[in-house]
């Protein structure tokens, strides 16, 4: 919006040409994110705290997490405005991929709010049901997917990693994929959020990397060079993934070890299903499960826990569930975690980058 009004400058300032370009807005939309944190992050953490949104520790959890009860909580209320400020800003407001991904976080960002507001209530670690929870999400990630399905000139065809030739057609089954997707990192994401920082880091790491693909996959010469799929408009979406590196980094600053603030759900929910929501958009789904691979495996690592635990008759593949407890119960510090989480993600991204060229 804002470099509409700008722009109208150009016949007397050539300078303004910039702002038509995508990296550019990226860039300021994540400098945006950032200097509204700076600005109102600690008065916006005071505020949590003076309403009573206080996070509640579970008993059976690591000993050393009962010294966290009471710091802050939905903290994802100023990422998700932060965000989507910052993309009302710089983004191109007729882009339909936009406002369905603004779509995606907003309304991923309410069943966050209502689970978390439920157990602040309650004080148990009880919100929403996990059923009645997965339903939300499906029913909200479905028209996302149905529009895309309707949209012209969007492909339906899969692009998978180090394969050039291999691009299957999924047709009206796309639909269903797209919704997994959405659905699955933003549970993924969810189940990640455990630690101070955890969630957050691989976020971070993740977006910057959908900048680089989104970029690439609007460009028709970027993408023909790289025989990756051209989606017109797509490039768009570097905006906002600049907007959530920027709201990620000035979270961090408030939700590095020893956290001031956690996100809940009402950060952790619409985070993944952005995260979902772009790789969709810019057909790297696949390439997602390398990009989010931490992600994908703490999901894992909690279904195979469940699923062996019932079969063995109360047996454990781990300590506990998600993974970064087991190694908490391991007896790694709680930053080491972290930081040795966050090295993997970083290693994950590169060898997506890779994929730009193995073909």
């Amino acid at each position: 919006m804002l470099h509409k009004l700008l722009l109208l400058l150009d016949i007397d300032f050539s300078w303004v040409n910039l702002f038509r370009y995508h990296s550019f807005r990226a860039v300021l939309a994540t400098l945006t994110a950032i200097a509204c944190f700076i600005f109102f992050g600690k008065w916006a953490i005071r505020k949590l705290g003076s309403l009573q949104l206080k996070q509640y520790i579970r008993d059976d959890g690591p000993k050393n997490h009962q010294g966290k009860a009471g710091t802050p909580t939905m903290g994802g209320c100023i990422i998700v405005s932060v965000i989507i400020v910052s993309v009302l800003l710089w983004g191109e407001l007729k882009n339909i991929y936009l406002w369905l991904t603004l779509y995606s976080t907003f309304f991923f960002g309410l069943i966050g709010f209502r689970d978390d507001a439920l157990k602040i209530a309650r004080k148990s670690s009880e919100g929403l049901s996990a059923k009645g929870k997965f339903l939300l999400q499906c029913l909200i990630a479905l028209p996302v997917a149905v529009a895309l399905y309707f949209y012209p000139g969007f492909d339906t065809q899969l692009n998978v990693p180090f394969f050039k030739n291999i691009t299957p057609d999924l047709g009206a089954w796309y639909i269903p994929f797209a919704v997994f997707i959405i659905v699955g990192f933003s549970n993924a994401v969810n189940l990640t959020d455990g630690l101070d920082g955890l969630a957050i880091g691989p976020i971070i790491i993740a977006f910057m990397s959908y900048i680089v693909f989104s970029y690439l996959s609007g460009n028709i010469k970027f993408a023909s060079y790289l025989l990756i799929p051209y989606v017109p408009g797509s490039g768009e979406l570097a905006v906002l993934c600049g907007a959530v590196v920027g709201a990620g980094l000035g979270f961090l600053w408030f939700n590095s070890y020893p956290a001031q603030v956690f996100m809940g759900d009402v950060g952790s929910l619409p985070l993944g299903a952005i995260l979902g929501t772009v790789a969709v958009i810019t057909k790297q789904e696949i390439t997602l499960l390398i990009v989010g691979g931490l992600f994908v495996v703490e999901a894992l690592s909690v279904i195979f826990q469940v699923g062996y635990f019932k079969i063995s008759g109360g047996h454990r593949i781990f300590r506990m569930a998600p993974i970064h407890h087991h190694f908490e119960l391991k007896g790694w510090p709680e930053s080491k975690v972290t930081v040795r989480f966050w090295i993997i993600a970083i290693i994950l991204t590169l060898l997506s980058m890779s994929t730009l060229k193995l073909r």
